[in-house]
């Protein structure tokens, strides 16, 4: 079963480093890999890597082609059902305008990060939301330091934050939405 109303996007920019300057992050397999395949195993049906960058969206669709074709494909054709539902944009907004296709509502962004903030929904709620079938939503998921402040303030929905029980709070963003894709879109226990 798909899942056609819930998209995730990787966003590589904009995005904060270690110092606060908003930057252009560097594209990792292992995120593209490993988000495919949690939003494949959840029923998704669009992941979208989104960078300005014309050489990163090359990479991109280089490693998701070598494993939708030829030796990769035959190789492990399981990964291949994962990485077919990778979508590379270089903005947001173009990520919005491919979702928004086939629905009749406006997309709803969603955003997440570490810190936890007051005005945040408890990923249980959205998870009621998404029962909505015709409503579209994109989560936007930040690499680096994670998405700008610019970001939370133009998102319709900002999720809390996965947190464990220690003061460390630094989730690899594809450890993050595997769990995250477990609560708002896995069986319910």
């Amino acid at each position: 079963m798909t899942c056609n109303n819930l998209a995730i996007a990787l966003v590589h920019y904009p995005v904060y480093n270690k110092h606060h300057e908003v930057v252009t992050s560097a594209l990792t397999n292992l995120d593209q890999h490993d988000i495919a395949r949690s939003s494949k195993t959840f029923g998704l049906d669009r992941f979208y890597i989104v960078t300005p960058s014309e050489e990163q969206r090359k990479l991109a669709e280089r490693i998701s082609g070598h494993w939708q074709q030829g030796w990769g494909a035959e190789y492990n054709p399981d990964r291949r059902q994962a990485l077919d539902i990778v979508r590379v944009t270089p903005t947001i907004s173009s990520a919005i305008v491919d979702l928004q296709s086939g629905f009749s509502k406006k997309v709803v962004t969603v955003v997440t990060g570490a810190a936890q903030r007051a005005d945040a929904t408890a990923l249980s709620s959205f998870r009621n939301l998404l029962k909505d079938s015709d409503q579209p939503y994109l989560l936007l998921l930040g690499t680096g330091w994670g998405l700008t402040e610019e970001c939370f303030a133009n998102a319709d929905i900002i999720l809390e934050p996965i947190a464990g029980n220690g003061i460390y709070n630094h989730l690899s963003v594809r450890s993050a939405a595997a769990i995250m894709l477990d609560r708002i879109k896995g069986i319910e226990r």
